[in-house]
């Protein structure tokens, strides 16, 4: 058994996988969250019966989570229990428009037909197309990390082959016809913080991720699934933290030496920190003075960083027959609208909207009678507009509510009993995460792979990186495969067996 100390900050989805892997692999492994609550992002809300996950709700790819319990001996099936959602997503346009997103082939191809005939066979070949992404894209390179330009280059080639440098939009749009067909196949590229007219085609990789692997929901909410991996880790002999945060990663002679906590004396030693936590705020303010780290801070000022979201949390006597657990609702502009989040920083009069509605597949997550709902709209960051939150935050959630109950949901404002939201100030005050981007780095071509955080710091000995920030980026499978890939090089710079 390695004598071996590690320190995981942060216990999002990067953070719980990378301790597990190290714990399992017989890292002594200590784990510690600023918040009262493990989960990062994948915070719970709690009031009056209702339960509010806070961040990540579609679960794809069960495998990766799978392959945690494995390599430590356990079986998922003993700790949580994940629900398929079925269909993958209802899709709302305000003319009365709605599309079905289902993994049933039959249905789906009969949506797409419905709305122009041709799209049919354009939408086949478009599948092949995004399959072949998927297998260079996530099968060969989602788990592997970009420490070296040359790693970058090797797998080029086949991603210029498929035209990867195409936005995800355009190449839909070489496909098929249809505008609404465009929108339904392009939007999942929101879900991990990408513009669809701007990020590079490597991501059309999800639809036939989501077709392969389906879409699932935790039985009690994603942050059972939270609870589930904390239990796992600390089965096998893991230290969990909460309400405790990390003041500074300590170094000395450009290696890591352990971290000091908030309100404790004595530093806690560690060979290895691995951060979870918003990697500018990792540079700027848990290594500030570090030089290499303070030049890593000036370069990343000049990136590009994700939109943020604007959340509601809300609790309802009433249910809405028309909705299913993940509903997208679109507004007249697509293109447009996404202009004002991600360029002019315009706060807009119209929105896009995903409301989630897990009492359709798990009631036990509000009271009897009552449902729990969360609305998100995309909205820009604090670089990108310079908006006060505390000001505009309680009109802009009666703005959504009343667009909601306009629309879609009649009776809503009658109808709740709790609500609150969480603003781009709160995602920069409460996650550390800097202008407020909920999804850290846009995930651009020049921000991708080899050009994203690499998952070991490149000068300080004893430091490495999982979450969104890094390889290969946002979304559980993204962040939990980040883990994979850095727990490799460590296995690598340890000579440890690193499943």
């Amino acid at each position: 058994m390695s004598k071996r100390q590690a320190i995981v900050i942060g216990s999002g989805f990067g953070g719980l996988a990378a301790a597990i892997r190290l714990q399992a692999a017989g890292v002594q492994t200590q784990l510690f969250e600023q918040r009262d609550k493990p989960g990062g992002r994948a915070y719970v809300y709690e009031e009056q019966g209702f339960v509010f996950d806070a961040g990540p709700t579609v679960v794809t790819v069960p495998q990766v989570i799978e392959e945690l319990f494995e390599l430590s001996g356990k079986k998922m099936s003993d700790y949580i229990e994940l629900l398929p959602v079925h269909p993958f997503y209802r899709l709302f346009w305000e003319d009365g428009e709605i599309f079905n997103y289902d993994n049933d082939e039959t249905k789906l191809l009969a949506e797409i037909g419905r709305r122009n005939p041709a799209d049919v066979q354009g939408y086949k070949d478009y599948l092949e197309y995004a399959e072949k992404v998927y297998e260079e894209g996530y099968v060969k390179l989602g788990h592997v990390p970009f420490l070296k330009f040359w790693d970058m280059i090797k797998v080029s080639p086949q991603l210029l082959k498929l035209k990867a440098h195409r936005p995800v939009y355009k190449t839909i749009s070489h496909y098929m016809k249809d505008d609404k067909t465009r929108q339904a196949m392009s939007f999942n590229s929101l879900l991990i913080g990408g513009n669809p007219f701007e990020i590079s085609s490597v991501y059309t990789l999800i639809h036939p991720l989501e077709k392969k692997f389906g879409v699932h929901f935790p039985k009690g909410g994603t942050h059972a699934l939270v609870r589930a991996l904390v239990k796992l880790f600390e089965d096998i002999g893991g230290q969990a933290h909460v309400s405790a945060p990390i003041e500074r990663i300590v170094t000395h002679n450009d290696r890591t030496i352990g971290v000091k906590v908030k309100g404790q004396k004595d530093m806690v030693p560690a060979d290895i920190v691995v951060s979870n936590a918003d990697i500018y705020h990792t540079y700027s303010s848990l290594l500030r003075g570090v030089p290499s780290a303070d030049r890593k801070t000036k370069a990343m000022q000049r990136k590009d960083f994700s939109m943020s979201l604007f959340v509601i949390y809300f609790g309802t006597n009433k249910r809405w027959d028309n909705l299913t657990h993940h509903n997208i609702m679109f507004g007249n502009r697509y293109k447009g609208l996404l202009d004002d989040i991600f360029r002019s920083g315009q706060l807009a009069e119209d929105f896009s909207i995903y409301l989630h509605a897990p009492c359709e597949t798990d009631p036990s997550l509000a009271p009897e009678g009552h449902y729990s709902y969360y609305a998100l709209a995309p909205v820009p960051n604090m670089k990108v507009a310079q908006i006060d939150w505390e000001d505009e935050a309680p009109r802009y959630c009666e703005k959504i509510l009343d667009y909601l109950e306009r629309f879609y949901m009649p009776g809503l404002k009658d109808s709740i009993k709790v609500k609150s939201h969480f603003s781009p100030r709160d995602f920069e005050t409460e996650l550390n995460a800097i202008h407020g981007s909920a999804f850290s780095l846009t995930p651009s071509l020049q921000q991708s792979a080899y050009f994203r955080t690499h998952n070991r710091d490149s000068a300080i000995d004893g430091l490495y990186f999982v979450g969104a920030g890094t390889h290969p980026g946002a979304g559980i499978p993204g962040v939990i495969g980040s883990a994979k890939a850095t727990c490799s090089v460590i296995g690598q710079d340890l000579n440890l067996p690193m499943h």
